[in-house]
């Protein structure tokens, strides 16, 4: 057992990770219209702000400092702030000392360092039921750099920052089948579920979709978002193991690449996400992955902010922001290289600061 991470399933890729030489970590960004819808996302100052949280994410890790915008990512509720994952991400980097790259796989604001172009299109408002207009193109690109990857790499840690995020969700487990309303987690102390799923249904009423009905192509492109597509195709095209680094998202991609590929080893990969997301009283990820398959393990990280003199991470307690960026992954990493929660809590404290 690991301080810090609670387990629920098999430890094999833990060990695995502990003699691991090479593991790489990428984040993937991405951005859709559907999060300028008000209250429906956390993910920056203003619903008009969080096109650039996922380039300010991108930024941030790569540059220490934003380029994009003026304004520092952070959720902000009734005057209340905390800051993005992207901090939590940063520090658990520089504690764990792994590479990591940036995947744009389809955003509209553009970060200001050097990543990998998965599609040209940014994310549409969802409820035209016209989300994604290359799904098929984003994913036969994380193919081909998942293989890549593999030949140079032994593990992949692959995060996502994507605004809205967990509506996008929502749209792609519902489409195909997955019974997910009132399930999926978000970015604020209050989800909002019922605007979640009205602007789902209206998403999958325009394209002419019957929840249950619809292939993996076909409910990402009406009412996903680019970084599903990514994701599952950087695991598809990869033969070494992996640690989806996050939440609802990635059940949504486990969701994917099962349509994508049914008889998927799901032993091969594990979720790591914060235990904000996993004890999170408005959601049930463990409900949506037993769905899925009950190989599926997750790890739960706890930094233990309750512990800090960081008020903006003392926010995280009461619902703010939960995960994002690839920080329960990266914490997840840190900790099994070998830092305390302690080493891990006061990095990122210091990130905080600076």
């Amino acid at each position: 057992m690991i301080d810090g991470i609670t387990t629920y399933g098999s430890t094999d890729l833990i060990e695995k990770l502990q003699k691991c030489d090479d593991p790489v970590f990428l984040l993937t960004i991405g951005t859709t219209d559907t999060s300028t819808i008000p209250d429906i996302s956390g993910a920056g100052a203003t619903p008009e702000l969080t096109v650039y949280t996922p380039a300010a994410d991108a930024e941030f890790l790569v540059l220490g400092e934003v380029h994009c915008t003026q304004t520092a990512a952070e959720t902000v509720v009734d005057g209340a702030a905390a800051p993005t994952p992207a901090r939590l991400t940063k520090a658990s980097l520089q504690l764990s000392e792994i590479p990591f790259v940036i995947i744009d796989a389809g955003s509209k604001i553009k970060a200001d360092v050097s990543y990998y172009s998965f599609g040209k299109e940014h994310g549409r408002d969802i409820r035209t039921g016209k989300g994604i207009v290359n799904p098929l193109e984003i994913i036969e690109n994380g193919k081909d750099l998942g293989a890549e990857l593999s030949n140079r790499h032994e593990m992949l840690i692959i995060g996502e920052s994507i605004p809205a995020g967990t509506t996008t969700a929502l749209g792609v487990l519902k489409a195909l089948g997955y019974e997910a309303n009132e399930k999926v987690s978000g970015s604020m102390p209050h989800n909002p579920h019922d605007l979640k799923s009205k602007v789902v249904d209206e998403g999958l009423k325009n394209a002419g979709i019957t929840p249950g009905e619809a292939d993996a192509i076909q409910a990402i492109g009406a009412v996903g978002d680019p970084t599903i597509p990514a994701i599952a195709g950087l695991v598809l095209g990869s033969d070494i193991p992996i640690i989806l680094a996050g939440g609802t998202q990635m059940a949504a991609t486990c969701a994917v690449i099962k349509a994508l590929e049914p008889n998927f080893d799901f032993s091969r990969i594990n979720l790591a996400t914060t235990v904000f997301v996993a004890t999170d009283e408005t959601a049930d990820l463990f409900g949506i992955l037993k769905q899925i398959d009950d190989d599926i393990t997750v790890n739960v990280v706890d930094p233990r902010f309750e512990e800090s003199e960081n008020e903006g991470l003392k926010n995280y307690l009461t619902g703010f922001v939960k995960e994002g960026a690839g920080a329960g992954g990266a914490m997840f990493t840190a900790l099994v290289l070998g830092s305390s929660v302690e080493e891990l809590r006061e990095k990122i404290e210091k990130v905080c600061r600076d």
